[in-house]
């Protein structure tokens, strides 16, 4: 039964340059002298790292914890020692380091104890969790966290389960070798993914322009014993983005506002489909990847290398020419150029580009928009890039919102085709990178504000709060003052002067002979072993002394009896 296939709107025609990396199979990378493992490969939180310096580490051992849902595990590629958790650089066109834990392999690969499961056993959401711990996520170049995607939405039914083997961009040939060579392993993955989400049909997309991994996927569908359709789909760049191909297999558009899953459609790399069969089936999480070296350098080909391969080991071994100056990460419509040969290989890593003054020219001179509408007739989103581009530059974010610079996929068509050579996916990621930059502050902002209305509220509450106290108390005095002439006149009996003085006798009494029973308890401390001249002192000093005679002892000891009854009265009163 053929398939019905379906048209999107833009996209270009640019040389593939695939040919020269698929004349050998894939190679087993050697095991480079360092390994420097970012803890941030995928989209997401941060990984928490689980390892130290000096630390042995095993094969498959977890180095970095899953953070939230939408983050995925880290595992040590090889054994050896963790020589350090620190900052270096990222493979990133920003070239900012990134927290890593650098290992230095013994050459032993001594794995972890694994444990293959039969996924059919295990319930949905154990499934999800050993693919999140197994770091699997997006090898098509999104590195979204896939167990995040195998959730179905709870109230559309999931009719198409896609599979992206369409590799549109030009040099890229990574998925391609794959799928000619371990076809078996990634349909059996994608019977993972179609056990959880449970589609009604499955697709898998492979671009025309790759009859024998089309031909080798048929095969491999047909020796499983499985229902799904592979479909050649034609040659036409941004073909492999999700939307497009499942615009090109179901006819469904997904809008931006949307997610897939809403539309009742899922799509995932074949990549991800065979990393999944091998954490689920193997044990094995994700340590490697196929990488395309191409270009400038002897020898093309695909390559399986261990993450956190420096860049400057893999590249040795495609032989770069001496003219080489300049590596790019993924193709040369969306990728970017690599800030060092120390930046490591990554999950996202999945094409490298050896580039020279003759292969990639130096950009002609940037020339003034003549508003050919040439951009337009190429966004594959159906936007008006000219448009963003004059408010862009303008720095009139407002207005490339309401264009909806945000469902720009950054595909480079605009630029691939644009008559003045105007890089208009730069001037639309810098609109971008301003519009968060601006949100982000004001948000912090508004969070400022919120405390600081927090606060003064606080305050306020407090102080209302102390004034009905002291009104509280205030009332209680008065009415205790109200209430103090009808109880004198009972007690006036009880409190006549001559009452009173004899209190007041009987209480000096009693504190004169509190103080004489003090100083008769004190006795003189550290007298003992005295030499005669230490004796002969004190006995002079004694002699010195003067004695207060009775009646000036009596009123000393009165004094200080008035001044211990008024601190215990004022004490009393606080």
């Amino acid at each position: 039964m053929l398939q019905q296939l379906f048209k999107f709107k833009g996209g270009v025609k640019p040389d593939t340059n695939k040919t020269p990396s698929v004349q050998l199979p894939i190679g087993i990378a050697p095991l480079p002298a360092l390994l420097i493992v970012p803890l941030h490969q995928s989209i997401g939180g941060m990984p928490n790292p689980l390892v130290e310096a000096g630390q042995r580490v095993l094969k498959g051992q977890r180095i970095g914890g899953p953070d939230k849902w939408v983050s995925s595990a880290v595992h040590a590629p090889t054994s050896g020692t963790v020589l350090a958790v620190e900052e270096r650089i990222a493979a990133h066109p920003s070239g900012l380091p990134t927290l890593s834990v650098v290992i230095e392999p013994d050459g032993r690969d001594e794995w972890i104890e694994r444990t293959p499961l039969d996924h059919t056993a295990l319930e949905p959401e154990r499934v999800r969790e050993i693919l999140r711990d197994s770091g699997v996520v997006g090898l098509g170049g999104a590195v979204f966290p896939s167990h995040a995607k195998l959730a179905p939405a709870k109230s559309v039914p999931m009719e198409d389960l896609v599979i992206n083997g369409a590799e549109c961009e030009p040099y890229m040939t990574c998925d391609d070798m794959l799928m000619r060579e371990r076809p078996e392993e990634i349909v059996r993955g994608i019977g993972i993914f179609r056990d959880l989400l449970q589609p009604q049909r499955v697709l898998i997309g492979i671009e025309d322009n790759k009859p024998e991994a089309v031909a080798a996927m048929q095969a491999a569908v047909h020796r499983l014993g499985e229902s799904y359709a592979v479909v050649a789909v034609p040659t036409r760049y941004p073909a492999g983005g999700a939307k497009q191909l499942i615009r090109v297999l179901t006819g469904k558009e997904v809008p931006a506002s949307k997610r897939s899953p809403e539309m009742g459609v899922q799509c995932f790399n074949v990549a991800t489909a065979y990393t999944a069969w091998r954490a689920i089936a193997h044990g094995e999480p994700v340590l490697s990847r196929i990488v395309t070296l191409t270009g400038n350098v002897e020898q093309p080909r695909n390559w399986e290398v261990l993450l956190g391969t420096p860049l400057k080991d893999l590249v040795a071994l495609g032989q770069p020419r001496p003219d080489t100056n300049r590596y790019l990460m993924g193709g040369p419509m969306m990728g970017f150029e690599m800030p060092s040969l120390e930046a490591p290989i990554v999950k996202a890593s999945n094409c490298i580009i050896a580039g020279s003054p003759a292969l990639f020219p130096p950009a002609p001179p940037e020339m003034p928009c003549i508003r050919c509408g040439a951009c337009a007739e190429a966004c594959p989103h159906e936007l008006q890039p000219f448009e963003m581009y004059w408010f862009s530059r303008a720095k009139n974010f407002g207005k490339t919102q309401e264009y909806n610079i945000f469902d720009c996929i950054e595909c480079g068509c605009c630029s691939y085709v644009c008559p003045s050579r105007i890089p208009l996916v730069q001037y639309f990621r810098f609109a971008k990178s301003e519009i968060w930059s601006r949100e982000r502050d004001k948000n912090m902002a508004d969070a400022a504000k919120a405390r600081f209305e927090l606060r003064n509220e606080r305050d306020e509450r407090e102080k209302a709060e102390k004034a009905a106290r002291l009104a509280k108390a205030a009332a209680a005095k008065a009415a205790e003052k109200k209430a103090a002439p009808e109880a004198g006149k009972e007690t006036a009996a009880a409190d006549s002067p001559v009452d009173a003085e004899a209190a007041k006798k009987a209480a000096i009494a009693a504190a004169m002979e509190r103080a004489r029973v003090q100083r008769e308890g004190a006795q003189p401390k550290n007298t003992d072993g005295l030499t005669v001249a230490q004796r002969k002192e004190i006995a002079e000093i004694e002699a010195r002394r003067v004695p207060l005679q009775p009646e000036q002892q009596t009123a000393f000891d009165a004094e200080n009896a008035e001044n211990a009854e008024a601190q215990s009265s004022r004490r009393e009163k606080q």
